[in-house]
């Protein structure tokens, strides 16, 4: 039985929450090493200021120097000679403990690796360049080359549910690969001539919600999903800036939410709704998609939601082939219906 069948309000939310909480977690971690890396900068680059690595990530040699030198190493090399010294070597014991130890170099953590190929991905978006994977293997260490596969995954599904990003086989064979906006979205929030990161994510987030609450998500309820993954109303986020600004005044001039006052109430309060622009740019197949890979469930688990996406679906469709035979050409004439847009009750 599906998770709105047992229960479509109380499991859904609980299973949801949880959800949200877990990713919220994760991107949290992520945000606070990208932005400690300076996710923008461009020394990331392989091959500027002689290839040096991402920041704060230890080249390939500095990296193998940290492992060799991290606490656990130096403790079996000293336990190891102390056993090899004798009683009658005493100045040589001395000279030895005189002798400086090599500096000790922190292994970076699975999510700083992640963290430096995202940097390093999101990097090359902005000069609309490809990545391959040599590119990517220049910024991670030794230790962590065997485990590419996994941390290149984790990378791009960090990048599509924090960024609104997919990452595209461009050239499988030689692994080489170009990121684009999600879901036939146009918009990354990124202004030409500044360091900065897609806001897709957000917009995306921000559908979903208003999407999940029947078309119609109350400011309230928009709020309470964003600060589950760290983005506050009154915080200016490390990689998003002032979010307030971006969802209630950015997103509102490119047409793709609606934000209104909600009529009769006292103190004022507002409501999100679909854009023109979401309607015609995407569907809520799409959004309840991209939703269920964020939380880690089916699309089906949205319930109503969910049929009512197919229903969307299968409207577009007749709209399509209705257009298609009455074409001449046989060819669709203009674009696919757009759905009808909901409205608070």
């Amino acid at each position: 039985m599906s998770l709105h069948q047992k229960n479509p309000q109380g499991s859904q939310s609980q299973h949801l929450q949880s959800c949200s909480e877990t990713q919220g977690l994760q991107a949290a971690q992520i945000s606070e090493a990208l932005a400690k890396s300076h996710v923008s900068s461009p020394r990331l680059m392989p091959g500027n200021s002689k290839e040096s690595p991402a920041a704060g990530v230890p080249s390939t040699r500095e990296g193998a120097q940290g492992f060799l030198s991290s606490p656990v190493a130096i403790t079996a090399t000293s336990s190891s000679r102390s056993g090899e010294r004798s009683s009658g070597h005493k100045e040589e014991e001395s000279t030895a403990r005189a002798a400086p130890r090599p500096a000790i170099v922190p292994i970076p953590s699975v999510r700083e690796q992640e963290a430096a190929l995202m940097k390093l991905m999101l990097l090359k978006y902005r000069m609309k360049e490809p990545v391959t994977k040599a590119d990517m293997l220049k910024v991670l260490i030794p230790v962590c080359e065997k485990h590419f596969s996994d941390i290149f995954l984790k990378a791009c599904q960090h990048l599509e549910g924090m960024f609104g990003l997919d990452v595209k086989a461009v050239d499988p064979r030689n692994h080489c690969y170009e990121l684009v906006i999600s879901m036939g979205l146009t918009y990354d929030g990124m202004l030409s001539g500044e360091e900065s990161v897609p806001k897709t994510g957000v917009l995306i987030l921000v559908l979903g919600v208003i999407l999940t609450k029947g078309g119609c998500a109350a400011e309230r309820e928009v709020w309470k999903v964003l600060n589950q993954v760290g983005i506050h109303a009154e915080r200016v986020h490390p990689l998003f800036g002032d979010p307030r600004e971006l969802i209630t005044n950015d997103l509102v001039k490119e047409k793709y939410v609606e934000y209104r006052q909600v009529a009769n109430r006292d103190p004022a309060q507002f409501e999100f709704l679909w854009g023109p622009r979401a309607y015609a740019e995407t569907t809520k197949m799409k959004v309840l998609q991209s939703l269920a890979k964020v939380y880690g469930v089916e699309p089906s688990a949205f319930g109503s939601q969910y049929e009512d996406a197919l229903r969307d679906e299968e409207k577009r469709a007749r709209a399509t082939m209705s257009a298609t035979a009455a074409s001449p050409s046989g060819a669709p004439a203009g674009s696919s219906a757009k759905s009808s847009r909901s409205s608070c009750p």
